[in-house]
């Protein structure tokens, strides 16, 4: 077998990617799994996006490849929704970059910016991307840590004791993936004086801000965030398109065109009809919003009774579509989501996936519907 690549000798093979070959092996072996582990919406997409990626696939050059840019009605209409949902002016011209799903952006983003041997800050717990692509750039992840007891905020006196003059990127994710955690607006004014202090790009990883959080907010509000910050949002968790694969990164023009130069170089541009399904999307009222937050207001009502079946507790302040359990004491994460699985066939995620820090917690998804969550609850 030819060699692989050193740089594969770093990271591992994504933990959901494994675990759902399990889960698909016990299935095939007649095990009723119900899955509860993944955060892929199972709701049906705006049905108006729906039928203009239908309509659109007569149009004139629906065949052909598009701008890298992605059209600019496209980039208008994400600039019109950031001026409508989050009050944040952009240039749908200049500061607006559609992707091929916000995940990809991680990679051109840490690409732009990263040399080998640069540093990454990344939450701990977080995203586990974050990492593995810093390590498959041969750029070092920094783990920064987030604990309960300060709500899932970074302690910004222990990151300026930190080595950063190799700091390159922070990641930051709020409202945060796996814990549900929201940050003030004191967070954002300290973050972008942090990077702006010591010259670290500032992205916020912003998917999850419409899912039953009554307060959506963008880093592009505060000021000076356009020095020193990008943004990465996504259509998959807002309008339940993940399979669509469109996303979107917005800042500076500077800072976008410099990703750019990464992405041109890796795609050739986003499916026409899957762009004019996605400005339609954004057009979505906001009995959208309402529509789909009561759907998983229900969810979670019934996966906290779920949760409180297994004996752990959780913050009914949480905001996203998972609920972040806690455990018992002394109990260990992959342990207890092990006994779940074998002696329930319900599949949750350890906290440990997460990181070191999601040691004693578990995540249940909501992305399931109350007949499946209500046989789980019914299992234990």
């Amino acid at each position: 077998m030819i060699e692989v690549a050193k740089r594969l000798k770093h990271v591992e093979e994504y933990y959901f990617s494994k675990k759902l070959r399990e889960v698909a092996f016990l299935k095939s072996q007649g095990k009723p799994i119900i899955n509860l582990g993944i955060g892929s919406p199972d709701l049906e997409p705006p049905f108006k996006a729906t039928m203009l990626l239908r309509d659109s696939l007569d149009d004139e050059g629906a065949n052909k490849y598009q701008s890298y840019q992605g059209i600019p009605e496209l980039r208008d209409e994400i600039a019109n929704f950031y001026k409508n949902r989050y009050k944040v002016n952009l240039s749908g011209q200049t500061e607006v970059l559609p992707l091929l799903g916000s995940k990809e952006g991680i990679m051109h983003i840490s690409m732009a910016f990263l040399n080998k041997g640069d540093k990454v800050l990344v939450p701990n717990p977080g995203y586990p991307t974050y990492s593995a692509v810093a390590k498959l750039l041969e750029a070092k992840p920094i783990l920064y840590d987030l604990k309960e007891d300060n709500n899932w905020l970074p302690d910004f006196i222990a990151l300026e004791r930190l080595d950063l003059s190799k700091v390159k990127i922070m990641w930051v994710n709020y409202p945060h993936m796996p814990t549900g955690a929201n940050a003030p607006n004191k967070f954002y004014d300290e973050v972008i004086a942090f990077g702006k202090r010591h010259n670290i790009l500032i992205v916020n990883d912003n998917p999850y801000s419409f899912v039953l959080n009554e307060k959506p907010i963008s880093i592009m509000r505060y000021k000076n965030a356009k020095d020193v910050c990008l943004e990465l949002n996504s259509f998959s968790k807002t309008f339940n398109m993940a399979g669509w694969r469109v996303g979107m990164a917005v800042g500076s023009y500077e800072h976008l065109n410099a990703v750019l130069k990464v992405k041109s170089n890796m795609d050739s541009g986003m499916f026409y009809g899957i762009q004019k399904g996605a400005i339609e999307a954004l057009k979505c009222s906001d009995m959208w919003f309402v529509s789909l937050n009561s759907v998983y207001e229900q969810r979670r009502e019934l996966v906290w009774k779920l949760a409180e079946k297994l004996n752990c507790t959780y913050d009914e302040f949480a905001t996203g579509m998972f609920v972040w359990a806690k455990l018992p004491p002394k109990i260990k994460s992959e342990e207890f989501t092990d006994m779940v699985l074998k002696e329930y066939s319900i599949f949750i995620a350890p906290g440990t996936v997460f990181g070191s820090n999601g040691e004693g917690y578990v995540r249940f998804s909501l992305c399931a519907p109350v007949e499946i969550i209500k046989e789980a609850i019914a299992r234990i």
